[in-house]
């Protein structure tokens, strides 16, 4: 069934789940004296994920700055997704700052933004795919490399049967975590889970747990998840060790008061932030960033020995 495409300055006031908001709120300061430009980021956010708030920050922030029009939306859906950035390319904005979750079902409209003449930095997601895209740059962590930190970490700790719970099935930065965690824990298993909803999140990490008696650590890959899972894991008395990928206030004070080890995060709020100011400076000078490699944000460790002065900056929104 065709699905109704709406301009995006249509859909202001909106933030998430194939919506779109204008401006250039962020924080204060003095703002670039270049020409006003267009840029649209586009993400793959669910609906209810914190995540992209701080990319969010991030990114208007440096609009801020910039001088710039900031056209945000995003939609867990890749089709629809990809018809975000459709709508992007006809309304000629000057630049597309865009996630790469499945890059299937965006590689072409991606080309069809560059054989326009608009500029295309990827971010977040998409590490291995974007220069084949032929994209400007790319901005987030090494989800593989993230995974291995994870699994180095486990394995120092004497883990043997982490469980690694994937939210979105397909996602190719959320299968590299889990892969990176089996290369230094063989016995690792995935099970998926349906992110959109959060009760059936918590029933099939319960069910999970409770039919593994050998699992000794289980890990989300999104702040949300993991506190859901941290719920799940007291409900059921399990003993198994909580470790997670990404960061917001309540998982920061999670880990401070021991309900989760440590978790790895990959900064978003520079990745908003990055992307935004590399499509500017490539329209105001025709610079470019990363020196053809991607343009690294993370992983970095928040664990018991920093969480206390991190929690701080995720109570701003920009950790």
């Amino acid at each position: 069934m065709a699905l109704a495409v709406v301009p995006l300055l249509a859909l202001s006031a909106c933030s998430s789940g194939g919506k779109t908001e204008t401006g250039t709120s962020g924080e204060a300061g003095q703002v670039a004296d270049t020409a006003r430009i267009k840029i649209a980021m586009i993400t793959h956010a669910a609906a209810g994920d914190t995540f992209w708030d701080i990319v969010r920050k991030g990114a208007e922030t440096a609009a801020k700055k910039d001088n710039v029009e900031l056209l945000y939306s995003g939609d867990g859906d890749a089709g629809r997704q990809a018809q975000l950035v459709q709508q992007a390319i006809d309304q000629k904005v000057d630049g597309i700052a865009v996630t790469l979750a499945k890059p299937d079902a965006l590689k072409d409209v991606v080309q069809k933004a560059l054989a326009a003449g608009i500029p295309v930095v990827s971010f977040n997601a998409g590490e291995d795919q974007y220069k084949a895209l032929g994209v400007m740059a790319h901005f987030g962590q090494s989800d593989k490399l993230a995974g291995v930190t994870v699994g180095k970490r486990l394995a120092s700790e004497g883990i043997k049967h982490p469980i690694c719970v994937i939210q979105e099935q397909g996602h190719v930065g959320l299968e590299n975590r889990c892969a990176g965690v089996k290369e230094n824990v063989p016995g690792s298993e995935i099970v998926y889970v349906n992110g959109a909803d959060m009760t059936s999140v918590s029933s099939t990490v319960t069910a999970k747990l409770q039919s593994t008696p050998d699992a000794d650590a289980i890990i989300g890959l999104g702040a949300p998840f993991t506190l859901t899972i941290v719920k799940s894991v007291k409900e059921t008395g399990s003993k198994v060790k909580v470790a997670s990928f990404d960061l917001n206030a309540d998982l920061a004070a999670a880990v401070v008061d021991g309900s989760v080890d440590f978790t790895v995060d990959q900064q978003p709020y520079l990745q908003g932030y990055g992307t935004v100011d590399a499509i500017w400076a490539q329209k105001v000078g025709g610079f470019t960033v990363g020196g053809g490699q991607q343009v690294y944000t993370g992983p970095a460790i928040v664990d018991k020995t920093n969480a206390a002065d991190v929690s701080k900056f995720a109570q701003a929104g920009i950790r």
